[in-house]
């Protein structure tokens, strides 16, 4: 049977909206043409209440595909939800989905339009002719949730099958400077092949022996250098256990740094402007470009008569270009600074990176209310009125 492993579409992400829905359109005909299931580790959308009209695009996209012929059938579901279909589109919800508990996220909304199946903390059994493949999901949930989820769940593989086992989480392996993250030795043994989701760049790695895959996202998002490989995504063949990676149609993604070590403003204006003419490629469409800045200006200048506010708007006709000076700005080193410099946040999103804060000043001042950490940040988060998210955390707290 072959696998099309698919992930992080965040469709309705508001900078590149048409990117998002195209390349998650291009990706999901191209999977369904040349495999036999669809396995989706989450981040389908990109926030946890999406507009109607994004509820609408999705729709759109996954009716079409459930209407197709498929060979392959869902013969078994035993997850969270119900299963209101037999088509093989296996998903699960990811971070940027989660919400608190007993909410409906919007990954759960297409599985109950009868769309996919959401296989979150549950399983399910495809079946084509004499094979079956298992799908063991794990939606996302907080990293200091994660390693106890799993020996809650107790996830493990079924007999007689091809068994997947598919979430969305970083690990330690991934991005070392975080210790709270679990490891892959903290993931189920036995199963055949390892599917994550929630990082932006495609992983191809071992875990207990076996294959660990992760496609990357469909769209730019976070605008982070390991971004500038092609997207796509991964099919891979149960016969004879290889993969292949199959490439979609992008926006290019360029970095360039530029360097100010001793110069006035205008000439590194005039490096800006020289280094953004030779990264748009001639007739290949609107590309996006990120221009870095490192280095200390001429003495007598700051960093502030460096005005870089003009470049979007004077290549708006033929790239997206965004300028950093972060290189140059004079900060106060600590650990977590070193790390930015170094590109180790590369793979953390601002929500998650604030979560992790959040939980860790509630250990510090010694937390021990019976909602987890995670979810009252969820709580917090869920409302843009302040006053509505306090009352809803209070009347949790003190029913």
């Amino acid at each position: 049977m072959k696998l099309a492993i698919l992930s992080d579409f965040h469709l309705g992400y508001d900078r590149f909206r048409e990117d998002a829905y195209s390349q998650a359109e291009e990706a999901l005909i191209s999977a369904a043409s040349c495999a036999d299931a669809l396995l989706l580790p989450g981040d389908l959308f990109d926030i946890r209440a999406p507009k109607p009209e994004v509820l609408a695009e999705a729709i759109n996209l996954f009716r079409n595909l459930s209407r197709m012929d498929w060979k392959t059938r869902t013969v078994r579901v035993e997850a969270e939800g119900k299963s209101y279909t037999t088509v093989p589109l296996i998903a699960i919800a990811g971070t940027h989905e989660r919400r608190a508990q007993r909410s409906e996220n919007p990954v759960n909304l297409l599985a109950l339009a009868g769309m996919l199946i959401d296989v979150s903390d549950g399983f399910a059994v495809l079946e084509k002719g004499n094979e079956r493949v298992a799908v063991y999901g794990i939606g996302g949930v907080s990293e200091e949730q994660f390693a106890d989820t799993i020996r809650r769940l107790n996830p493990r593989p079924m007999p007689g099958c091809f068994n997947v086992f598919m979430f969305h989480q970083s690990t330690k392996e991934l991005l070392p400077f975080d210790s709270g993250l679990a490891c892959f030795d903290d993931l189920p043994k036995g199963f055949d092949l390892y599917v994550d989701g929630h990082i932006h760049n495609r992983v191809e790695k071992k875990v207990h022996g076996k294959p660990f895959l992760i496609p990357g996202s469909t769209v730019l998002t976070q605008l982070k250098n390991s971004e500038q490989e092609e997207k796509g995504f991964y099919v891979y063949d149960t016969a004879d256990n290889s993969y292949a990676f199959h490439k979609i149609t992008s926006r290019r993604f360029v970095v360039v740094k530029v360097d100010a070590a001793g110069k006035e403003p205008m000439a590194v204006s005039k490096d800006i402007r020289e280094a953004i003419e030779r990264a748009i490629p001639a007739g290949s469409g609107k590309p996006i470009i990120k221009v870095e800045i490192t280095g200390k200006l001429k003495p007598g200048f700051k960093n502030l008569d460096l005005d870089t506010s003009a470049f979007s708007k004077t290549y708006k006709d033929r790239a997206i270009v965004e300028v950093a000076k972060a290189g140059m700005e004079s900060v106060e080193t600590n650990s977590d600074v070193d790390a930015l410099r170094k590109g180790s946040f590369d793979n953390v999103s601002v929500k998650d990176y604030g979560l992790g804060i959040f939980v860790e000043k509630l250990k510090q001042n010694k937390y021990d209310l019976d909602i987890s950490p995670s979810e009252l940040f969820e709580m917090l988060s869920s409302e843009t009125s302040k006053d509505k998210a306090t009352k809803k955390v209070l009347e949790a707290l003190f029913p």
